[in-house]
């Protein structure tokens, strides 16, 4: 999911999507574990979509717009 994407998205729908990317990275921490991940680097795409997500929730929160 792109920066664009994410900021276009209302502020339950970030909420959602957050947890959402938490319980996918869970399921990607198991895989790991479990020597079943075929693709090596979904668990940093994954962590870069939640860092951009709340990148955006704090600037929502701080009052920055675009």
């Amino acid at each position: 999911m792109r920066i664009d994407e994410i900021k276009g998205l209302g502020d339950q729908e970030l909420a959602k999507e957050l947890d959402e990317s938490y319980r996918e990275m869970m399921n990607l921490r198991f895989r790991v574990a479990t020597r079943q991940l075929q693709n090596v680097h979904e668990p940093g795409e994954i962590k870069k979509r939640i860092a951009r997500i709340k990148t955006v929730q704090r600037q929502r929160e701080l009052g920055f717009r675009e």
